[in-house]
């Protein structure tokens, strides 16, 4: 067999079928990614807790969804949970499914990177007059993300490849388009092979551009106005405090 009789598909037939797939596949990763975000956050918090019995729970909850196949929470939520009545549609099935999987390594990077914050931050923090909260947000968090940064970007290009194994539920992204479009014209190498570079044309973007926020995050980039306003406030706090202390002397 050719070359040239093997990749013989009209592409142009079934450009617009891809790119809505294409789109439903970021679509699935932009929702899941917020969701997974903040729910990996939530269960790292938990795991850092000093109550024993709420860091478990998280712990567990990490361990199971980390030791066990993406298709097994697929599975359950898309054709387990109707059986107590609880019916979702693909979409929401697919994005619960991903939010419950990533999560689980989400907590971990989090955790990571929250236990890397020098505990001089705190101390530091706490004698320029800041609360808890404030510390946590404007001075923790900032921190802890620039460690997260590179392993949340791996996982964010692992999502949108993740997304491919919601075919099993026809879950209307790639994968599933690549599955009719291989039934109509009984061309499956040259189909896949195609599916293949329109996933590397959606991740290799992704990979760049977190690359490039990470080089700039790390060459010092400046302030933002938020972070300028609380860094002044902490230098007129501290200057009230000296100016407190200078005048008892004299009271």
């Amino acid at each position: 067999m050719h070359i040239s009789t093997i990749f013989d598909v009209d592409w142009a037939h079934y450009a617009p079928a891809l790119l809505r797939a294409a789109l439903k596949a970021l679509e699935y990763t932009g929702v899941s990614f917020v969701g997974a975000t903040v729910f990996g956050l939530v269960l790292a918090l938990l795991r850092l807790s000093r109550l024993r019995v709420i860091s478990l729970v998280s712990r567990t909850y990490t361990e199971l969804l980390k030791n066990m196949p993406f298709l097994v929470p697929v599975f359950v939520i898309y054709f387990g949970l109707p059986s107590i009545g609880l019916i979702l549609s693909t979409f929401e099935a697919g994005c619960i499914s991903l939010i419950a999987f990533y999560s689980a390594y989400f907590s971990e990077i989090f955790r990571g990177a929250l236990q890397g914050v020098s505990s001089y931050q705190h101390e530091a923090a706490k004698a320029a007059g800041l609360n808890r909260m404030t510390t946590f947000i404007y001075v923790i968090i900032p921190q802890a993300a620039r460690l997260a940064l590179p392993a949340m970007g791996t996982m964010l290009v692992d999502m949108v490849k993740g997304t491919s194994l919601l075919m099993t539920i026809s879950g209307a992204e790639l994968m599933t388009q690549a599955q009719i479009i291989t039934s109509d014209t009984f061309r499956p190498l040259e189909v896949y092979i195609v599916i293949g570079a329109v996933y590397f044309c959606l991740c290799f973007p992704l990979s760049l551009g977190v690359s490039a926020l990470e080089r700039s995050i790390n060459s010092g980039k400046p302030l933002g106005l938020r972070r300028r306003r609380l860094l002044r406030l902490v230098i007129e706090h501290r200057a009230n405090i000296a100016h407190n202390f200078e005048e008892k002397p004299n009271a």
